[in-house]
């Protein structure tokens, strides 16, 4: 069995949307008052504090505000977890000799989703339609079949104030027809993607396509004055173009690792290290708007979901060396064409790269280039 999302746009009503609104906030106090009493009992009698002592606090809580008992009680089970995990995150980099920042609380509009964690208990799926415990019945926009068995339901409010329901499921593997096509892939700022094919992928580069009206809305918002409702209306305006931006960078992700999964039985990329590279000043903003990560986990899952092999393999060398004698030619990040003074190959440089990159990862799995 293997994991999949689903995420589905909401339409809740106006009195829908209040409820919603109510449980994120009842959530948002569960979560900040279990953080203050793990942090009060270790302050002051150094005692560590699991995740079952904080269930039990539940039932004392509601007696003592009414308002809890309005949330479905597994809903706060999962917030008492999820500080639960922010303690072992905290503690797993602090034994890593890591920078650790201790868990934070949430101020008010920070705490943006809540979990039904067991299916069929808080929540039913009946077509377009989704039965929440003490909301409704909520109007989902259910644009694909859900396939599988749901396991948990997760309510999520964007930044810009819409709704969706987040659904994980375990389904069996789909495996694709086997295809012994090969491809190295070397992405890059010039061109979002060079295949060994001889493909190049144009950048799209979504950020810098929006950079000038965001310029603007950001400038708009600084000049209002915080906790007025024109403030509000601009800071809604700012994150709609942030919100479209990671709208149209998801969707080309998604259809390019599709579209490769589709075509070939063997990928393989770089292993980039993306935190070094943004530490360039003068291509940060470029590199992070490219967002190779993105499309390389994207690749990755639904690689291991359709049977296919997906490879990374150590970057260091792939332009530096011809493709074709295996010489190792240097040349600047300025020089765009490779020319091998050994054995006479002029080709694209990120062409070059690609082959270089397929052979390193079939030479990896044992296999000849």
């Amino acid at each position: 069995m293997e994991r999949k999302a689903y995420q589905f746009r909401l339409a809740p009503t106006k009195g829908q949307r209040r409820l919603l609104e109510q449980t994120l906030e009842i959530c948002r106090w569960v979560y900040n008052e279990t953080l203050a009493y793990r942090k009060q009992a270790w302050e002051e009698r150094q005692e560590h504090v699991g995740l079952y002592d904080t269930n039990a606090l539940l039932p004392v809580w509601k007696k003592q505000r009414p308002e809890l008992k309005q949330v479905y009680s597994q809903v706060l089970q999962d917030v008492q977890n999820r500080v639960h995990l922010a303690f072992d995150a905290f503690f797993r980099r602090v034994k890593r000799g890591e920078k650790a920042g201790y868990p934070r609380f949430k101020g008010r509009g920070w705490y943006d989703s809540f979990t039904f964690k067991q299916a069929g208990f808080g929540f039913k799926v009946d077509g377009q339609w989704l039965d929440l415990s003490k909301i409704g019945r909520v109007q989902m926009i259910a644009h694909r079949p859900i396939e599988g068995t749901i396991t948990t339901l997760t309510i999520r409010r964007t930044s810009t104030g819409k709704w969706f329901a987040c659904f994980s499921v375990e389904v069996e593997p789909n495996p694709l027809p086997e295809t012994q096509r090969a491809v190295g892939i070397d992405v890059g700022l010039t061109h979002f993607a060079t295949l060994s094919t001889g493909e190049q992928i144009a950048n799209p580069r979504f950020f810098r396509t929006d950079e000038k009206a965001l310029a603007k809305a950001q400038r708009k918002l600084s000049k209002a004055e915080k906790g007025t409702s024109e403030h509000r209306n601009r800071r809604k305006v700012v994150a709609h173009i942030h919100e479209r931006i990671a709208n149209r960078r998801k969707d080309f992700a998604h259809k390019l690792s599709r579209r490769l999964v589709n075509e070939f039985g063997m990928i393989v990329l770089e292993d980039l290290n993306i935190a070094r590279m943004i530490k360039n000043h003068g291509l940060a903003k470029s590199i992070a708007d490219a967002a190779w990560s993105q499309f390389a986990n994207y690749t990755r899952y639904k690689a291991e979901s359709a049977g296919r092999t997906y490879v990374q393999i150590d970057p260091r060398g792939t332009s530096q060396r011809c493709s074709r004698c295996r010489a190792v030619v240097k040349k600047d990040l300025s020089v765009r064409v490779h020319q091998c003074p050994y054995c006479g190959l002029e080709i694209d440089r990120d062409l070059n790269a690609a082959l270089n990159i397929l052979a390193v990862g079939l030479h990896s799995l044992g296999e000849s280039p």
